[in-house]
């Protein structure tokens, strides 16, 4: 069981006390829940109850707690805010408060519905600039030519051109066999939630893999990894990850510059060259559009470049 650590220090109710104790036992005994969870648990726990003691001005009990609403709930979101805590250790602690609320009333009979009606802002971090046309070339051929023999050469060129020009995340690339590339225009792939799309191959691609296939000592049959490694296993993410890496240390690029770059490179060029939103969603497989919108954030400038010149309403230009 992880140490109650601050919880023992905050001033509730009798009632109370040895019930944030068991909760804690409860998480890392019955739930299983990792330590260093356990620990983060407990230290927001008590930061909500060190907010309570203030607002209600009296140390919080059971019946406290129970008797929440809405209201005092959004008092200790603005008094987080107030103090410029980031959203998304606010939406951590609101988890957490949750889970001791789950507790009460499994265990304790205490319930409260105004804790799930509470949503905390959204935080949603901004993903690195996608990397440029030259630097996403740069990083797949520079992996080639420090390649330790031919094979692999092609390998790592193959595999980077089809998550640049796929849009393919690393994982579902690396989970393809030999009997999922066709000799045509389009592949079928199998992304997050075992959910299958169509992608185009286009013939740079195409052509790369080929290349690959023939040179690779290692392919037999259609149920064999496309991708492998030196020993004839499935190829790792490490493995290309590392690939990257020197790359982008010998080029020169930031560390943002990584396998997952190639695939937000590839929704952002496209958006970029006039391509429409909800097809490059359906490229990258992704469930929602408000996360396709934030993976292809381009210049505005050249969006409105873009409307003022398509748009039939448009006079400014």
């Amino acid at each position: 069981m992880a140490g109650p650590g601050r919880l023992t220090e905050v001033t509730v109710a009798a009632d109370l006390a040895p019930i944030t104790g068991q909760w804690l036992n409860w998480l890392a005994v019955e739930r299983q829940v990792a330590r260093n969870t356990v620990l983060a648990y407990s230290h927001d726990l008590a930061s909500f109850l060190e907010f309570l003691v203030g607002h209600l001005g009296t140390a919080p009990g059971c019946a406290e707690l129970g008797a929440l609403q809405v209201r005092d709930f959004r008092a200790w979101l603005a008094h987080r805010r107030n103090r410029g805590l980031d959203p998304a250790s606010t939406a951590r602690e609101l988890s957490a408060i949750r889970t001791f609320y789950r507790y009460l009333e499994l265990r304790h009979g205490i319930t409260n519905p105004a804790v799930r009606s509470v949503r905390s802002a959204k935080h949603l971090p901004p993903l690195p600039r996608a990397p440029g046309t030259t630097e996403a070339l740069d990083v797949i051929n520079h992996a080639a030519r420090s390649a330790r023999g031919p094979w692999i050469a092609a390998r790592d060129a193959a595999l980077l051109t089809l998550l640049y020009g796929c849009g393919l995340r690393i994982g579902e690339a690396l989970a393809l066999n030999l009997g999922d590339v066709p000799d045509g225009d389009t592949m079928m792939v199998r992304g997050k939630g075992g959910k299958e799309r169509l992608v185009p191959l286009l013939p740079v691609v195409r052509d790369a893999i080929a290349t690959y296939r023939e040179l690779c000592p290692w392919h037999t049959g259609p149920a064999d990894p496309l991708f492998v490694g030196q020993r004839g296993r499935r190829l790792q993410p490490a493995v290309v990850q590392r690939t990257v890496k020197a790359a982008r240390t010998a080029l020169g690029l930031p560390p943002a510059m990584t396998p997952h770059a190639l695939r937000h490179a590839f929704a952002t060029h496209i958006l970029e060259g006039g391509g429409d939103l909800r097809a490059i969603q359906e490229l990258l497989g992704h469930a929602s559009l408000s996360t396709t919108q934030r993976y292809t954030h381009v210049d505005a400038r050249r969006l409105i470049a873009v409307h003022r010149r398509a748009h039939p309403r448009d006079t400014s230009g």
